[in-house]
């Protein structure tokens, strides 16, 4: 089976200003997939032009193995989407509009539709134009998994949402992958996404900068490492020592602190030499290596 997503060079400029440059991107097929990103650094902008919503000043895309353009409409029948400005019909209950999306699609979604809600703790009965901000991003929740799509592409899908309910929600991605579904997913969420995706992608400043595994990703993060030493040691001599980034003097005077990237191997071939008494690492998350990587291209 061909890929989930697949991008050429897609690129797509408002006049002269950016919205995402020259993306090479392939999505595998029952993956999760984070795509992570500063506020306008082209997510919004990318989903936009897969789905054909925006059409892409150069390049190309295929979505589940067709052109993203001339087989929009056979796409968007396999696919969920939560877009990340979400809007409804005021008037409509939740009940009312989930059925309009299922009529379109010629499907009955009825029962799926149900159980979806139950385990969202959401009521279909309210009008839309009454339902708070978190129970509408429910509805944009329920809409996108009823008819179980094959791809999920989600903008910032847990908006609004409470904790409880996100916690339900990420489950409810977990358990579409298990399916061997394919879930693409922006988020500004990192804790959330490093529990779900399998992969992630970072763009900046329009332009796709990384591509890794969550554990890849995170690996590269900055640690902060303490070593305790039996004696006062000068913390300059860890100065020169690969991926050594910082290197700072603990608050007793008998250890060092140190800010390291990459593997420890030389920060501990050198320590061992001075009589460690303990170390203590304070591992890097995926906000650490997000902050990391866009410090990185600030410099």
């Amino acid at each position: 089976m061909p890929p989930a997503i697949v991008a050429e060079g897609l690129t797509k400029y408002y006049g002269d200003t950016p919205g995402i440059i020259d993306l090479d991107l392939q999505v595998e097929r029952g993956e999760v997939f984070g795509f992570l990103g500063a506020n306008g650094a082209g997510k919004t902008t990318t989903i936009r032009t897969l789905l054909d919503l925006l059409h892409p000043t150069a390049g190309r895309a295929r979505i589940l193995g067709m052109d993203s353009h001339r087989d929009a409409v056979a796409i968007h029948a396999r696919i969920g989407h939560i877009p990340g400005d979400v809007t409804m019909y005021e008037e409509m209950t939740g009940r009312e509009l989930c059925r309009y999306f299922a009529n379109l699609r010629g499907i009955d979604t009825g029962p799926e539709v149900e159980r979806l809600a139950e385990r969202l703790d959401l009521d279909l009965d309210r009008r839309i134009g009454a339902y708070s901000s978190g129970n509408r991003q429910k509805v944009a929740i329920v809409q996108a998994f009823m008819h179980r799509p094959e791809l999920l592409i989600l903008d910032e899908p847990s908006t609004g949402l409470d904790p409880l309910m996100q916690q339900e929600f990420y489950a409810m991605v977990r358990e579409a992958r298990d399916e061997g579904r394919t879930v693409f997913l922006s988020s500004h969420i990192l804790p959330e996404v490093e529990r779900v995706a399998d992969r992630v992608g970072v763009v900046r400043a329009s332009r796709l900068v990384a591509v890794e595994t969550v554990e890849g990703l995170k690996a590269k993060a900055r640690r902060h490492i303490q070593i305790v030493f039996s004696h006062r040691v000068d913390p300059g001599t860890f100065a020169a020592v690969d991926g050594v980034l910082e290197a700072h003097p603990s608050h007793d005077g008998h250890g060092v602190d140190l800010v390291v990237e990459g593997s420890l191997e030389g920060v501990m071939r050198v320590a061992s030499g001075f009589g460690v008494e303990n170390v203590i690492s304070h591992e890097g998350d995926l906000e650490d290596a997000f902050l990391a990587l866009y410090n990185d291209h600030d410099a």
